[in-house]
């Protein structure tokens, strides 16, 4: 028969899996022989058979459950239940990653109106046990039964009103038990059933409720943030009870073996006399630092320090630790590796290090790749942001804080910096590539649609701005210049501030603070660096973009988006000349005008990357893009350029596709227009060799986008290579460059061995690729996601983390076809996922050369890098 319960004595801290966490450490501490409370844990496999049950739990998991029972009851010379003597015990969440707060706890299990009549007796404390008691029936209604836990705080609030007092440590024996009977009596009213007497079935209601609790909305949240499959399941810890709150001699307490917000090594926590657990977590009162426990109880004090640093070595990094004191004598009821800042992540590695406690190698792990968001952009002053109105969330689509003045379209945004330097946030229903310039100058981006690889999420983390996306609560007008969100008006030059970090939209100013970058973070990239093996590139479009990523050690540029240079100042007049044009001699003279411009961003970029590759996409969008659609923006536009609006209007309207991101784009476009690529191949090719004559060595790389049939590839390889080939003979020096694809297009992966005849690298774009694997609009999905997440059809956002069954799937196909054809292709990834720390792990475990990601995620990505080598080595 399967094992489904162990005693902490059982465990220990290799059976994470099976245990969870929390009931790991409890028999690893056991075992340490330190003060731990005995008890036993519910497995994960239980939690994982309650839901293959439809939410029952098994007879045979019920009986074993009572056998570790009853051992646990002889452990503390108790019994269940029991009127004279009672056995009361907690029950704790404990899934294998670490959740804090995310799931249920319930204290004082056990208690019955006869069991705590035996307990003041036993104790000589009636307000302890009373007091116990009314805690238990407040827990238990709000986790097992999911009763409010207003309605009783309501009760306790007045009767401390009605004895004048302001703590509930101030109410006395006859007050608790006033407090236990109007407790029951709302239980009674709320429930239409008395509270239940029986020890035995509160205690299988209860760890129902916290196998329940794994599937509750705030944990499924956080388990998509965080990567947890729900297929963990969590584990269930019961504890016997010591009790906190016997009297002054009795306390609990929360404390880190270091600051957890800095780093700092020093003991850093609270506690309180005379309470338990949740009023050190809730703030009902207000603890003291635990440093003044060694005025209050210095023989305490010195154990609690023994205890922490024991802990510490053992786990070898900083420790969270729950404790209570019972009439004077320490226990232990928790140890899990802390969760700590960015920045006290870095210093805390670094100092383990130097201590000789770790290795370079073990540090590196112990920043988790993610965290670094938070050193990379401006953040709120946490106190402003204590009492800050918040009006709406949307999804949290490129990290930092921005405060600023509303504004609804990129030509107001670019008026107000430029008149008087004002700080704005551009309010969109969603961007386009033509807000490019008014997203460059806000301070940040709020969309009422998209998702998080819409334009304005892919675009602003490439600026590293801050942006919240697909805020649906948010009701936009771009024509009245106002957003209104629950009644309310938000009219354009109103302040708001957003935070990139959490999706959160307040409706007032807030302070912010520049993130710091200390030389712990230098000395840890550096560290990652000697471990990864995958190379980092940054997705840049500009010298701006591209000297932020050198700075923060992109080895290249893996994607150069040339329709962003498009859109600035003259030059998206010589782009809607060209798409005007009716002859190719009219479509060259128009392209003539862009080509100095784009030969000056290349040598740019060519210049900011010092060396490293400068992979250019060619042409992607479809060109009616930019083309305008409000008709009064036609009107203007055909008079600018000495056209009727009819005409201009018969353009725009001849561009019309119904479905444009699979229509007339990309490599279609230099198919139709070889002149495009002609145009673009003399700019890339001229700037490389300009930047050579100056001592420079660079080797472009020419990115051809959307190929799905290897002759569309072949066929602008052709006029690409005819067109620099020539160019290059001309200027008599010797010039290497690289032609390649993008694999976007699910054919292009299926026919990688024939695609790589022409391809010298591969560039998986991920955008593209999952749209077109899913069939999904990313810019539409996030409108139907939240129901998969809810019905447990999706646990992540395809869009966020490589889908790698399916669309991994074809990534791995295309690897292997590719390297079967050309051993020595390069293969990287510049689609969103080149950021995202699951997605880099993914990519190194296929054999990819390199990812390229936002100038502000190239840090994440090559910790990510490194934690994947360190994690499953290349041979």
């Amino acid at each position: 028969m399967t094992k489904y319960v162990y005693m902490f004595k059982e465990g220990n801290q290799t059976m994470r899996n099976l245990l969870g966490g929390k009931g790991a450490n409890l028999g690893e501490m056991t075992s340490l022989g330190l003060p731990v409370p005995p008890g036993f844990t519910v497995t994960t496999e239980a939690c994982i058979d309650y839901y293959k049950r439809g939410k029952e739990i098994a007879p045979e998991i019920i009986e074993q459950i009572y056998q570790a029972l009853a051992e646990t009851e002889k452990l503390g010379g108790k019994r269940f239940g029991d009127v004279t003597n009672p056995f009361l015990v907690s029950v704790r969440s404990g899934a294998r990653a670490s959740m804090p707060g995310m799931m249920d706890t319930i204290l004082n299990l056990g208690l019955t109106d006869e069991s705590v009549q035996g307990l003041a007796k036993l104790t000589g404390k009636t307000r302890f046990a009373y007091d116990s008691y009314r805690r238990f029936i407040q827990m238990f209604s709000d986790v097992v039964m999911g009763i409010d836990k207003e309605n009783y705080e309501e009760l306790l609030e007045e009767m401390k009103e009605k004895k004048n007092v302001e703590l509930d440590t101030e109410l006395d024996d006859d007050d608790m038990v006033e407090l236990v009977r109007q407790f029951k009596e709302k239980y009674l009213e709320l429930k239409g059933e008395p509270f239940p007497q029986d020890p035995r079935e509160q205690l299988i209601e209860a760890i129902t409720a916290v196998f329940r609790s794994w599937d509750n909305p705030r944990a499924n949240y956080y388990r998509r943030m965080n990567h947890i499959p729900y297929d963990w399941g969590t584990a269930v810890n019961v504890q016997a009870m010591v009790f906190g709150n016997m009297g002054e001699d009795s306390g609990t307490g929360v404390a880190f073996t270091r600051n957890p917000s800095d780093g700092t090594k020093e003991l850093y926590g609270e506690y309180l006399f005379n309470a338990q657990g949740e009023d050190v977590v809730a703030g009902i009162r207000t603890p003291k630092p635990i440093a003044e426990l060694k005025n209050d109880n210095p023989r305490l004090y010195n154990e609690f320090v023994e205890l922490s640093s024991t802990l510490e070595k053992h786990y070898r990094d900083m420790q969270d630790m729950e404790f209570t004191i019972e009439k004077g004598k320490l226990y232990m009821l928790q140890t899990r590796n802390g969760k700590r800042t960015a920045q006290a992540a870095l210093k805390i590695a670094i100092d383990l290090v130097e201590e000789g406690v770790l290795s370079k190698k073990e540090a590196v792990l112990k920043v988790e790749p993610s965290q670094l968001d938070a050193l990379l952009h401006p953040q709120f002053d946490s106190e402003a942001l204590k009492n800050a109105s918040l009006i709406a969330t949307g999804l949290n689509a490129s990290p930092g804080a921005a405060t600023g003045r509303a504004v609804f379209n990129a030509e107001r945004a670019r008026e107000l910096k430029d008149q008087d330097g004002i700080p704005v946030i551009l309010v969109r229903q969603e961007t386009s590539p033509e807000d490019i310039e008014g997203m460059a100058v806000a301070n940040g981006i709020l969309t009422s649609r998209g998702g998080m690889t819409s334009h304005a999420a892919v675009v602003a983390r490439g600026m590293g701005k801050c942006c919240v996306a697909g805020a649906g609560s948010v009701k936009v007008s771009e024509a009245k210049k106002q957003f209104v969100v629950d009644g309310k008006v938000f009219n354009e030059g109103d302040w708001i501030s957003l935070d990139g970090s959490t999706g959160k939209v307040y409706g007032e100013r807030i302070q912010t603070v520049d993130a710091t970058v200390s030389g712990d973070f230098e000395k840890l990239m550096n560290w990652a660096d000697e471990f990864r093996a995958l190379g980092v590139r940054a997705n840049a479009d500009n010298e701006r973009d591209a000297t932020v990523a050198y700075n923060y050690g992109a080895q290249g540029i893996g994607l150069c988006r040339t329709e962003h240079m498009f859109f600035e100042g003259d030059r998206i007049s010589a782009v809607r000349e060209m798409i005007v044009a009716n002859t190719l001699e009219e479509r060259e003279k128009a392209l003539a005008k862009l080509l100095p411009m784009q030969r000056d961003d290349f040598i740019s970029l060519y210049k900011a990357m010092k060396g490293h590759p400068v992979t250019v996409r060619y042409l992607d969008p479809p060109l009616h893009e930019f083309l305008p659609t409000e008709e009064s923006d036609i009107v203007a536009l055909a008079k600018e350029m000495g056209l009727k609006a009819d005409v201009l209007r018969q353009t725009i309207d001849g561009l019309h596709e119904s479905n444009p991101m699979l229509g007339h784009r990309g490599v279609r476009l230099s198919v139709t227009y070889p002149e495009i690529a002609r145009m673009q191949t003399q700019a890339v090719i001229e700037a490389a060799i300009a930047v050579t004559k100056d001592g420079l060595k660079v080797v472009p790389e020419i990115m051809i986008p959307l190929v799905g049939e290897v002759k569309e590839l072949k066929y602008i390889k052709d006029v690409v290579v005819e067109t620099a080939d020539a160019i290059i003979k001309e200027s008599g020096i010797e010039l290497p460059y690289h032609v390649g694809t993008m694999i976007e297009v699910p054919r292009a992966a299926l026919l990688a061995d024939e695609v790589a005849k022409e391809a010298e690298f591969f560039s998986f774009g991920t955008n593209d690729l999952t749209q077109m694997t899913f069939g999904f609009s990313r810019d539409d999905a996030g409108t139907f996601l939240p129901e998969y997440y809810e019905k447990k059809i999706f646990e992540n956002d395809p869009f966020a983390h490589v889908d790698e069954k399916g669309v991994g799937k074809l990534m791995k196909m295309a690897t292997e076809l590719g390297q079967k054809t050309r051993p020595d292709i390069k293969l990287g990834i510049c689609g969103e996922h080149g950021g995202d720390p699951k997605s880099v792990e993914f990519c190194h475990d296929i054999g990819l050369t390199y990812v390229s990601c936002s100038p502000f995620r190239v840090p994440i990505a090559r910790l990510a890098a490194a934690h994947a080598n360190i994690k499953k080595p290349r041979n």
